[in-house]
């Protein structure tokens, strides 16, 4: 038996980004009549692109995505809506005067150590510089320590940490640094996924397809209030989790970002991100952004330059913290949070954890379809589909 939805059984969505974007599509599929609604005055969330007349470039305006998924499912997802081209991450790291590659690869080792090394010879010789003193790593500094030694932890990662981040590498967890691999051979993909792309004509167009259904209604420019979730059947929430209960136990820890936009006539950098390592330059990379789209014919360069700072309230979030007393904090919004009754908080800032675009989109399919199988049999989809304590 399929769900029988009646007109009244309307559904709020409350973000336009990937979650609450890939929630009302497969919603509003199933016959619901859904708002999204967004405080700002575009849909796309961070991910939003547009291109801009005096570039002539479809710009990140908050930063680069790159698509990139090991899940099937996912990429079928995505390339179902809009044409991918095939994109390659390329990073380079600017340290103590001189250009690298990233991730940390046998050319980033040889040019470092002024060194011709084998592959062989590389894996022993990073193996012998790390710290094998410390047998379980608790600490992003320890993890960077044991597996890669002092010099090559203090150059590429001490530096532009401390800038992201804002803390010391000490107080960060060594789960962060597992996400930078280490590469003994010349490859310099960023990323080893085995899907990667971008769309052709900018993550917006993933969006005007996703919300364009014609039983989903997108309101931008409003704010959501814990009232307003009396006129709907059900609420999915993708903002900011102690938001929602007005910071009744103080502000979780985010980071966010500011942009420094420049155009130029000529290639200014030459790749696509460019990263700074060095402690002392105030910002952590720039991003050249007519390299996301080689596909396209650039009338200028456009740069922009990203600076890393605390999150206050009125920012636009980015980065959940989650240091020790954020996760204790976190756990008291939690315990708030499974008690809502018709709400389901969602997404990197309704969950308050760190996500790629990837697990966003997989996790919002899963928590469309599951929670179409609650009413199904009767009940309300729970707060949570993924323990953010986890």
């Amino acid at each position: 038996m399929g769900l029988n939805v009646k007109n009244k059984d309307k559904i709020a969505v409350v973000g336009a980004g990937f979650s609450g974007a890939v929630i009302a599509n497969l919603l509003a599929k199933e016959g619901f009549y859904v708002d999204v609604l967004d405080s700002r005055d575009h849909i796309g969330g961070n991910c939003f692109t547009k291109r801009y007349e005096d570039s002539g470039v479809v710009e990140h305006v908050y930063g680069p995505h790159i698509f990139h998924t090991d899940n099937e499912d996912v990429w079928r997802f995505v390339t179902s809506l809009v044409k991918f081209r095939s994109y390659t991450n390329r990073v380079k790291s600017t340290v103590n005067g001189s250009v690298y590659s990233l991730p940390i690869n046998l050319h980033t080792i040889n040019q470092f150590f002024n060194k011709v090394l084998s592959p062989g010879e590389a894996r022993e010789f990073v193996s012998n510089m790390g710290d094998q003193s410390i047998a379980d790593p608790v600490t992003f500094e320890d993890q960077a320590l044991k597996f890669v030694g002092k010099e090559l932890y203090e150059a590429f990662f001490k530096g532009y940490t401390e800038k992201q981040w804002g803390v010391s590498p000490r107080e960060l967890p060594a789960s962060i640094l597992k996400r930078l691999p280490v590469r003994f051979n010349y490859d310099d993909n960023y990323f080893s996924h085995r899907f990667q792309g971008m769309p052709e004509d900018g993550y917006t167009s993933i969006f005007e397809k996703l919300l364009g259904h014609e039983n989903i209604n997108v309101v931008l420019g409003r704010d959501f209030s814990r009232e307003d979730r009396k006129k709907y059947k059900h609420v999915f929430y993708s903002g900011a989790i102690d938001a929602w209960f007005g910071f009744e136990y103080g502000d979780l820890g985010y980071r966010t970002l500011e942009f420094k936009r420049e155009v130029y006539d000529f290639d200014f950098q030459g790749c696509a991100v460019m990263n700074y390592g060095d402690a002392s330059v105030p910002f952590t990379r720039r991003a050249q952004h007519d390299y996301f789209s080689p596909w396209e014919e650039a009338k200028k360069h456009v740069v922009y330059t990203e600076y890393s700072r605390a999150s206050a309230r009125g920012d636009t979030p980015y980065y959940p913290i989650r240091l020790v007393e954020e996760k204790e904090l976190l756990k008291k919004y939690v315990e708030r949070a499974s008690k809502e009754v018709g709400v389901t908080f969602v997404g990197r800032l309704g969950t308050y954890r760190y996500l790629d675009m990837d697990v966003t989109i997989s996790e919002a399919m899963n928590v469309a379809n599951q929670s179409i199988a609650c009413w199904l049999e009767g009940r309300r989809p729970p707060s949570f589909f993924v323990d953010p304590l986890a």
